[in-house]
């Protein structure tokens, strides 16, 4: 028996085209003729019950993030979910722990469950796979982490221009020896903020006829506090120790603020910069410098780009990326020598 695929396949349309055609949304006349004709060719005939199934599946989407105890998460599903609202979506909400093979079986699902579209930060720019979905014409928006070679609409972050500022600011309160506490590689936002901080101290050490910074000044976590942790305690026991460190996210900063008050090293005598606020920044003692992240903006443009994909556009594939801002605060004050 012939599929909808089938049929997208034979008229030289989308499946949500062919879709529209036999539940009443806006396709031009000759478009439609052209999808009702190769149909009856192939024999494909809409089953009315499993199309009104559809229908109330396709009141639903997903949105796959790597871990909603992450601040930063907590605040994107908001904006996800907010935006959701205004045409009557409902979220499902699938936390990946940066398992590729978790993030697989929520994908299989999403697609077994006929959800209208997803929303997904990917678990890794290499690994994850979207042609569950893609394949069968699911909508999928990338918010945050796009997979290398996925052809799907995305929003998402200018990592490269906040690790940039990140430490050109380090730079300019006087502090040399900048370590960086990465995310997991392969990661996109990981590289790309790690990319921004090496571009940075290479421009300035040319400046100033000094060699590359030792590569032992970079060290990788796992985005969750305790990989920040052992990252800063490996710094910390290098026989000549950063003078500040620029780390890649939140959660990985409250582990590595955790480390520097344990060696007797808390900021500013240690500068500590965070990409992404952890909660109440300001009541941290001391207050800390961070780079600001639109995360309620993220989800809030996902879902508006999602919608218009289950809602049948033909636009060509978009990309909208949003500026982070630097905050500085009392973290990255200056060194204190000594």
């Amino acid at each position: 028996m012939a599929t909808i695929y089938d049929v997208a396949r034979a008229a030289g349309v989308s499946p949500a085209t062919v879709s529209r055609v036999f539940n009443g949304g806006r396709v031009t006349a000759e478009r439609a003729a052209k999808v009702r004709r190769t149909a009856a060719e192939l024999g494909f005939a809409p089953n009315r019950v499993a199309r009104s199934l559809r229908m109330q599946r396709a009141s639903v989407i997903g949105l796959i993030i790597p871990d909603i105890a992450n601040p930063f998460f907590t605040a994107l599903a908001r904006g996800v979910e907010d935006a959701a609202q205004q045409t009557n979506l409902s979220v499902v909400l699938c936390n990946t722990d940066e398992d590729v093979d978790k993030e697989h079986r929520y994908l299989e699902v999403a697609a077994g469950e006929q959800m209208a579209g997803v929303i997904i930060a990917a678990a890794s720019r290499h690994r994850t796979d979207l042609s569950a979905l893609v394949d069968r014409g699911t909508p999928v928006v990338a918010v945050d982490r796009r997979p290398r070679g996925a052809s799907v609409d995305a929003v998402m972050l200018d990592n490269q221009h906040g690790g940039e500022e990140a430490t050109e600011h380090l730079l300019a309160q006087g502090y040399r020896r900048i370590a960086c506490i990465a995310g997991p590689e392969g990661t996109s936002t990981s590289d790309e903020r790690l990319a921004g901080y090496r571009a940075v101290l290479r421009d300035h050490l040319r400046e100033t006829g000094q060699e590359e910074p030792p590569a032992e000044y970079v060290c990788h976590g796992d985005f969750r506090v305790e990989g920040g942790r052992a990252a800063m305690e490996r710094l910390l026991a290098l026989p000549e120790p950063p003078d500040a460190v620029f780390v890649a996210n939140n959660l990985m900063t409250v582990g590595a603020l955790a480390a520097l008050r344990d060696a007797g090293r808390e900021p500013p005598r240690t500068g500590l910069l965070s990409f992404g606020d952890v909660p109440w920044p300001e009541l941290v003692t001391p207050s800390l410098t961070s780079v600001q992240l639109p995360s309620y903006e993220l989800g809030f443009a996902a879902a508006g780009l999602l919608q218009e994909r289950i809602a049948g556009t033909d636009k060509p594939l978009q990309t909208v990326v949003l500026r982070t801002s630097l905050q500085a605060r009392d973290s990255t004050s200056g060194p204190v020598r000594g």
